[in-house]
């Protein structure tokens, strides 16, 4: 059968290479030719590019510590919460009625004219890794029921302390001696001094020298700081102790 070919092609001679491709029409470079090398990877200028920042790992959050703030009635607890939360704090002050008159008494160097009736609550972070989260409770005998449930999961407590008052104290000590949760004493600096020293309201409180018994004034940041680390020192003490065992 008779083939078609285009006029412009030339024929291919038999046997040999097929005319009809780039190489016999456009004709092809001479001589050796490089070996094909793989492209040079991206890399960014050396300037005028600013590097990508990695991001930074996440910081852990600090260790919950659950602190109480205990004692008698209209010992300093609301003020000692005050001083040192650095939130607003959480308070349920209610105010005083005549109905109160023989029942609760702030003493007779006291101003105050409201009371505690569920608790204070506040915050305040010690370093990157520690935060206490500050619980007070209420300071009546009729409100006891309370202390169950805010000293559960608590690690220590301060127990605040009128000197002048020592008797409105003991139901306070009792409860954390019973409960077994290591508390420290603050003795509240009333007008910046106390009734009696502090060996004296050691033996007038019955504790034994493993508790601290510090001094401390309720109104000033710095000094409720302190009397709070004592109280991380006990607990962390005890700690200690029990894993050891």
């Amino acid at each position: 059968m008779d083939s078609v070919r285009s006029p412009e092609w030339p024929v291919a001679p038999l046997g040999g290479i097929a005319a009809n491709n780039a190489a016999a029409r456009y004709g092809s470079p001479t001589g050796p030719q490089p070996a094909a090398s793989a492209p040079p990877p991206h890399r960014l200028p050396a300037t005028g590019v600013a590097a990508v920042p990695r991001p930074a790992p996440a910081a852990a959050p600090p260790i919950p510590v659950k602190i109480l703030i205990a004692g008698g009635f209209g010992v300093g607890k609301t003020t000692t919460v005050g001083a040192i939360s650095e939130i607003a704090p959480l308070t349920t002050e209610a105010e005083m009625t005549t109905a109160g008159i023989g029942v609760d008494d702030p003493g007779i160097r006291s101003a105050k004219t409201t009371t505690t009736v569920a608790m204070d609550f506040g915050c305040v972070t010690i370093d990157r890794s520690l935060k206490l989260y500050l619980f007070g409770t209420p300071g009546q005998a009729r409100f006891g029921f309370m202390w169950d449930d805010l000293a559960l999961g608590a690690l220590g407590a301060l127990v605040v302390v009128d000197s002048a008052r020592l008797d409105d104290c003991y139901p306070a000590i009792d409860f954390f001696e019973r409960a077994g949760l290591p508390f420290v004493v603050g003795v509240n600096a009333f007008d910046g001094r106390l009734a009696h020293d502090l060996d004296a309201i050691r033996w007038a409180l019955a504790i034994g020298d493993h508790v601290p018994l510090v001094q401390f004034d309720a109104r000033d940041r710095l000094s409720v700081r302190d009397a709070l680390l004592v109280v991380l020192d006990r607990a962390l003490d005890r700690a200690t102790r029990e894993r050891k065992s």
